[in-house]
């Protein structure tokens, strides 16, 4: 089974379990009738996004196909990386009366306005945790991300026995990174390295990281000038967009993309096809479909007072505003299941 479609089909079986569970029958235009209300029909929520790239409309689809399932009205917004402009949009969802704003933050440190802003709405941030998750409220203020920690880490394992298995415990690297201040770039950064150590293996850089904040024009332009005169064994990037621009550069300066390792995370529809042509060698799997689905999830929870995974096969953390969505490493022995 592919990943990509399991997620869904696993979204759906819990959706029709759900709905099944509700009894009554339905009149001509699906409402339901008779029993008990299906959860989540009838309210309404915004989903608000910092940009719109390819990971984060691949989010956008999986919250959109949750509210269809769940009889949940869900408006979507780009903020264009401009916490102005999301605070408007939380406004704007608060007059209109929606029952929950979900938030993609643009700045992880304004979680607190963000919370604010929003008045009695219940608040889900989602793919980006606050840089402070003690602003997170049972019942009011929730997060569903994955651990960032875990990205990096995976990153640095598979890294760490490429270079055991051709006997170098020492390595040079070139670290293209997200935007600053991000708590998933510093994460992923830190948790890679920490890998690498913990693996007996000595890394130290081959130049000042390069920030590239995501985007793969950004990365191809920063990391050419280093490419011929830079002594590098690997190239380690905070996202597959950003590798995909080390790959670019290679390619531009007449260099072999598979001769070093260029590892990746998000496991992009593009980050995949280079895993499969050779010149990624990992990335990690970020279920931006498990999110948009358990930000639209924990939402109606909140609402309706249950637990933020009830109806999930997801974890928490200890204190339970923060639900787990799973990482999962991508290399070229199981990259045809994430198809």
């Amino acid at each position: 089974m592919k990943k990509r479609l399991f997620a869904g089909l696993i979204a759906s079986a819990m959706m029709a379990s759900m709905l099944a569970g509700c009894g009554g029958s339905s009149d001509s235009n699906g409402n339901a009738q008779g029993g008990d209300k299906a959860s989540g029909d009838g309210y309404s929520m915004t989903l608000i996004m910092s940009l719109r790239d390819e990971f984060l409309s691949t989010l956008e689809a999986g919250s959109k196909s949750a509210a269809d399932e769940l009889g949940v009205t869900l408006a979507s917004q780009d903020a264009q990386n401009d916490t102005g402009k999301m605070l408007q949009f939380i406004e704007s969802a608060k007059n209109a009366g929606d029952d929950a704003v979900l938030i993609n933050l643009v700045d992880a440190a304004t979680a607190q306005q963000c919370i604010e802003a929003a008045g009695d709405m219940k608040v889900v941030f989602v793919n980006r945790a606050p840089s402070d998750t003690s602003v997170l409220e049972a019942g009011k203020s929730v997060a569903v991300v994955s651990n960032e920690n875990t990205s990096g880490y995976y990153q640095g394992e598979f890294l760490a026995n490429y270079f055991k298995d051709k006997g170098k415990t020492e390595i040079k690297y070139l670290m293209l990174q997200g935007t600053l201040g991000l708590v998933h770039t510093e994460q992923r950064s830190a948790s890679v390295l920490k890998a690498l150590e913990d693996n007996g293996i000595k890394a130290t850089q081959a130049a000042a990281p390069l920030v590239a904040d995501y985007d793969r024009a950004n990365a191809m332009d920063m990391i050419s000038p280093l490419l011929g005169n830079t002594e590098f064994d690997c190239i380690i990037a905070n996202n597959d967009a950003m590798a995909l621009g080390a790959v670019e550069a290679l390619k531009a300066k007449g260099m072999d993309p598979t001769s070093i390792p260029i590892v990746g995370i998000d496991a992009t529809v593009d980050g995949i096809q280079a895993i499969k042509d050779g010149t990624l060698a990992m990335t990690v799997f970020q279920d931006a479909n498990g999110q948009g689905y358990g930000a639209v999830k924990a939402a109606v929870n909140l609402i309706e007072g249950k637990a933020i995974n009830d109806g999930t096969d997801y974890e928490t953390d200890e204190t339970g505003n923060i639900c787990w969505v799973p990482f999962e490493p991508v290399t070229p022995d199981n990259v045809a299941d994430y198809e």
